[in-house]
């Protein structure tokens, strides 16, 4: 069986929107493209190389395939993600019928929900998503998500694509690794764990 593990980067007030660059997303007038540049270091690049040298296949939105396909594979199959993204296969979720160019690209249209139900219950890596924020919406709501890979950036941004918007329910989760950056990027992994338990000071 397979997990789906979202591997995001977020602001502290839960921004996800364009963190790589200024043209990455400028959706609704969005401004601060690239806000995580600032931020990075040797110990955080560290990091995301780990992350990358499991084993994995993508599964991806469209406008995020359409992005990583436009970059990725022009680039030096040294840099962090270029020779782990070219292995894996991409499943690309989508509302129309794209034509998909990058390799080992797989297209998932029609019942979205089941066909990600059946592709969990297949053998094989876990599945990574990468941006995506409307498919992460989709997941959240059905209970799709198994573990959350956050880099937490010290930053608010105000508006923007949020990471728990219009999908996220009511589910408890449980940290199971944790490290901090020198400049305060907090990686915090964490795994479903059934539900929200309540109750009261003594």
């Amino acid at each position: 069986m397979r997990k789906i593990v979202v591997l995001t980067f977020v602001s502290l007030d839960g921004v996800m929107q364009a963190p790589g660059g200024p043209d990455e997303d400028t959706s609704s007038g969005f401004q601060y493209g690239g806000w995580t540049v600032p931020y990075t270091d040797e110990f955080s690049g560290n990091l995301m190389r780990e992350q990358m040298d499991v084993p994995f296949d993508l599964l991806l939105g469209r406008k995020t395939y359409d992005i990583f396909a436009a970059y990725w594979p022009k680039q030096d199959p040294a840099a962090m993600a270029t020779t782990p993204f070219s292995k894996a296969t991409k499943f690309v979720v989508s509302a129309s019928s794209p034509k998909l160019t990058w390799e080992k690209s797989v297209l998932i249209e029609g019942d979205v929900v089941a066909k990600l139900k059946e592709l969990k219950q297949q053998d094989g890596p876990m599945l990574q998503v990468h941006g995506s924020s409307n498919l992460i919406q989709t997941l959240l709501k059905n209970d799709l998500v198994d573990e959350l890979w956050l880099k937490i950036f010290p930053v608010t941004l105000a508006k923007g694509k949020r990471l728990f918007a219009e999908g996220t329910m009511p589910a408890a989760f449980e940290l199971i690794e944790s490290k901090t950056s020198p400049r305060g990027v907090i990686f915090a992994n964490y795994k479903r764990s059934g539900e929200v338990k309540t109750g009261t000071f003594a």
